[in-house]
């Protein structure tokens, strides 16, 4: 058990992410060694920089690759072989082959799973695992099982559903509240593990408005200053941890710190 942190949607913005890494008590010689970080996707686009946001991870993935782990996000996959591209201002040749090389080497992954010291099971998406695509893996009753099968069975990440709010959507894709949540509140039994996901929020964290649907509401809470929001689904907590940064950053977010908590899926390096 350890000190781990997940960091949400960067976005282009290395400011941010130096911020973040700030918070955590990073310095020039890289993480403490007490703590390890799972950065949930969308690295790239929006922001000013997403070449700079690269840099900054390919340094901690060459020198404490035990300690990172990098998750894809939609943006990322549209750059990998079998995605199509959808942003309108793509990253350079030299930013796409850094997120294919990682993706061949296992450096960019689909899923990751944790244990926390009181003993719930998270899953680690972009986006979230909804109820119809967990069904498509089989129905794995551990988060560790779900991982290693979404790790395993990559074409889930080009699925967007008719559209991202269709439950159908796919991990990379999935929207919070209509696709993630509601679809998981139809189901009959206790949920079994929680979740942590970047990729869309159901608040406005400028206006601190709601986007969602009264009963998705009456079951969330929001940890305004970090820009977290939780939502109970079925005995468990889903945590939502994009911040929001657009093109312009967050004014104000935090990463999202588990004090005593461990990797239980396979090693991803």
């Amino acid at each position: 058990m350890g000190r781990l942190a997940a960091i949400g949607d960067v976005g282009g913005h290395p400011d941010q992410l130096r911020r973040a890494l700030d918070q955590l008590g990073a310095t020039e010689q890289g993480l403490p060694r007490d703590l390890t970080v799972i950065q949930v996707g969308d690295l790239v686009d929006r922001g000013p920089d997403s070449a700079g946001v690269l840099d900054i991870v390919a340094k901690l993935l060459d020198e404490q690759p035990r300690q990172w782990i990098q998750l894809a996000g939609n943006h990322e996959a549209q750059y990998l072989p079998g995605g199509t591209v959808f942003w309108r201002e793509p990253l350079a040749e030299g930013g796409v082959a850094r997120l294919r090389e990682w993706w061949a080497a296992g450096h960019l992954r689909v899923a990751e799973a944790v244990r926390t010291g009181e003993g719930e099971e998270l899953l680690f998406t972009h986006a979230g695992l909804t109820l119809p695509c967990w069904q498509r893996l089989g129905e794995p009753r551990s988060a560790a099982v779900a991982a290693e099968l979404l790790n395993e069975r990559p074409e889930l990440i080009w699925e967007t559903g008719a559209h991202a709010r269709d439950d159908r959507a796919g991990p990379l894709w999935a929207e919070s509240g209509a696709a993630l949540h509601e679809s998981w509140m139809a189901y009959r039994d206790v949920v079994p593990f929680g979740q942590v996901h970047g990729h869309s929020t159901v608040v406005r964290f400028a206006d601190r408005t709601w986007r969602c649907a009264g009963r998705i509401r009456q079951r969330a809470s929001v940890d305004w200053q970090a820009r977290h929001v939780r939502v109970r689904v079925g005995g468990r907590v889903f945590t939502g941890i994009d911040p929001g940064h657009g093109r312009t950053g967050a004014t104000g977010w935090h990463p999202l710190v588990l004090d005593d908590a461990r990797i239980t899926g396979p090693s991803p390096h």
